[in-house]
C-alpha cells in the first residue's frame, strides 16, 4: 500500500439496535446500525417467502390466456 493516501483504520465496535455487538475494522471509531445479521429476517430465517401456491407474472398471463408453458423439461 502506498503511504499517506489511505485513511486510518480503527478497531471498531458495531452496536445494533437489537443489542448485538461485534468488532471489526473501519475508518470510524464507533458505529451504530439499525439491522445486523443477528436480527435481519434474511439471516434469521424469518423472511417471508413468496412461494407456496403463488404463480409468477408469466404463469398468470399464460393461465389467463390458455397458453402453454415453454419450459424445457430435463
Amino acid at each position: 500500500m502506498k503511504t499517506k493516501i489511505h485513511p486510518k483504520l480503527f478497531k471498531t465496535t458495531v452496536t445494533c439496535s437489537c443489542g448485538n455487538n461485534f468488532e471489526t475494522f473501519s475508518t470510524q471509531k464507533d458505529l451504530r446500525v439499525e439491522v445486523c445479521s443477528a436480527c435481519h429476517p434474511f439471516y434469521t430465517g424469518k423472511m417471508r417467502q413468496f412461494t407456496g401456491g403463488k404463480l409468477g407474472r408469466v404463469e398468470k398471463f399464460r393461465k389467463r390466456y390458455g397458453l402453454e408453458s415453454n419450459l424445457i423439461e430435463s
